[in-house]
């Protein structure tokens, strides 16, 4: 009896002590949790998402549209970005490589777009006997060494997902933690700062409170606006060119999607055709797909079709029109280019007009318990592929940044240490970021304007001096430059090396990539060729 009165005693005083608040500065009350409001739903916003729920914190993704819908086209995932991912979360990884189709492994890289002649080889791009034997082809201008990088490394093969895909795995990877995590059509508009944390809001008046908001929210950004005081979302500036803070890059891109087996289907990921003052690419987007893009340089606002992700779809007329204007453009170039366009189907084609931010050297990405990520603030480029992967790399690295200011004591932390660890994530980020985005700029400048068809003793399709330039650019590239960026991208892995478990990866993928591809094939054949859905990245 003496000890249960003991223990009946130490229970009560326990019992006491939990029920005693904290004093001021002591931590946060008992079962209290980081509650983060991420303003937007994309896929950024839904991985910062998944990593923050997995660390137990409170967290509610706002998004402007009223529904989640099968929407948009594969996006890129790189080997650093695949790495990032594994490093999330096991069964994350493994549900997206289910549906991945890898890129990497196959030949990646810059084709003649005058000299490919529709036989669809794989010359060997080091062989430079083509210099005196004219029967020896110089189709073939740079490989990418994406392989060999990711080898280098240890790390997955970069490749593509479908968007709506990953966007389905994340939102039940995220309710299987927080059932409603996510309130659709409710659009972050603003917020204000104050000493407990900031009040979040929403454009249908509501307000919410929360320790931390996350500005996820996309290239026209609402978060951002107020943040760099930047004026109404996408409104244009006084030079009647660049928007709500973003400069226009100088280029246009028209898009189009069909399921079509090209002659080099399953030993090509994507090329790069370059000629005069343009360039034409075409990508293997799995399933059967090839997705192509045409990057011009064209005053903004130049339209010729639509945009998807602005609400409207291309007519027919409008995308015939544009088919033909393409093929009127590429007058002279590989076949290779206007098989693809004769076999699109025509309401599948689209245009954007293409947007980034210079890096922000000097201005933070924080502002009191406010951080911007993804597109938000570093907006770049599509040329290298890692818009998407700085955003996942964004999500990884600001969910590790805040568990390092949360103790056993108090896993909230204070509101100084939040704002600190919130300026560290900007200091972290920027070079690497800034490094990148420039980059992928300069790629689109390089291409357009100092590359044309290169050189050959053999022909008179490359006699400008810049075709002089782009043939002794060649070994540099290869052998150097190339090498250097990809491995400057893929030098951010957090998992470290996979060992064998890439090569198992690609195994498994090649043999359902086969079997669903010439499903396809077979389909189209016996169907035809219908409307595809939302070609861009």
């Amino acid at each position: 009896r003496r000890n249960q009165r003991r223990i009946a005693k130490l229970a009560m005083g326990a019992a006491a002590a939990a029920t005693v608040a904290p004093a001021a500065g002591a931590g946060s009350e008992p079962g209290k949790r980081l509650r983060v409001a991420i303003a937007g739903g994309g896929v950024g916003g839904l991985i910062a998402a998944f990593a923050m729920l997995k660390k137990g914190y409170d967290v509610t993704v706002y998004e402007r549209t009223g529904k989640f819908a099968r929407f948009g086209g594969p996006i890129q995932i790189a080997s650093n970005a695949l790495s990032t991912l594994k490093a999330i979360d096991e069964r994350l990884f493994e549900r997206i490589m289910k549906k991945f189709t890898t890129t990497a492994t196959r030949r990646c890289g810059i084709k003649d777009g005058l000299r490919a002649d529709g036989s669809y080889r794989m010359t060997d791009v080091g062989d430079l006997s083509y210099l005196w034997d004219d029967k020896v082809p110089a189709d073939w201008f740079v490989a990418f060494p994406l392989k060999e990088c990711a080898d280098f490394f240890g790390l997955p093969y970069t490749g593509v997902i479908d968007r709506p895909d990953l966007q389905e795995i994340l939102l039940d990877e995220c309710n299987q933690l927080k059932v409603g995590f996510i309130q659709n059509g409710a659009p972050v508009v603003g917020y204000t700062n104050h000493d407990s944390g900031v009040t979040v809001k929403l454009e249908d008046g509501t307000e919410v409170e929360a320790d931390i908001l996350v500005g996820a929210d996309g290239i026209w950004s609402a978060v951002r606006s107020q943040m760099y005081d930047e004026g109404p979302v996408k409104e244009m500036g006084a030079d009647g060119v660049s928007r709500q803070g973003c400069r226009y890059s100088g280029y246009t891109v028209f898009a189009g999607e069909t399921i079509l087996k090209l002659g080099d289907y399953y030993e090509c990921g994507y090329k790069v055709y370059i000629g005069p003052g343009r360039y034409f690419v075409t990508s293997d987007v799995g399933n059967g797909r090839i997705q192509w893009y045409a990057f011009l340089a064209l005053p903004p606002g130049t339209k010729k079709a639509e945009d998807k992700w602005e609400g409207k779809s291309s007519t027919e007329s409008e995308g015939e029109n544009v088919i033909s204007w393409l093929k009127g453009l590429h007058k002279g170039w590989s076949s290779e280019v206007f098989y693809v366009l004769d076999n699109t189907p025509t309401q599948s084609v689209e245009q954007r007009d293409l947007y980034d931010r210079l890096p922000e050297f000097f201005r933070s990405w924080s502002d009191g318990n406010v951080v911007l990520m993804g597109d938000a603030v570093h907006p770049m480029m599509p040329n290298l592929g890692q818009g998407g992967c700085q955003a996942i790399e964004d999500a990884y690295i600001l969910t590790q940044t805040l568990a390092s200011v949360q103790t056993y004591s108090d896993p909230v932390g204070s509101q100084e240490a939040i704002r600190e660890a919130l300026q560290r994530f900007y200091k972290t980020r920027m070079p690497r970021v800034a490094g990148i985005s420039l980059l992928s700029g300069l790629a689109s400048d390089l291409i357009i304007n100092a590359f044309d068809t290169p050189w050959s003793p053999h022909d008179d399709k490359g006699t400008d001096w810049k075709s002089y330039l782009t043939f002794l650019w060649k070994p540099l590239l290869q052998y150097v430059v190339f090498p250097l960026q990809f491995l400057f991208l893929y030098s951010y892995h957090p998992t470290g090396s996979m060992g064998d478990l890439p090569k198992k990866l690609v195994e498994d993928w090649q043999e359902r990539h086969a079997k669903t591809s010439e499903a396809e094939f077979e389909r189209v054949r016996l169907e035809g060729r219908q409307t595809s859905g939302p070609s861009f990245f």
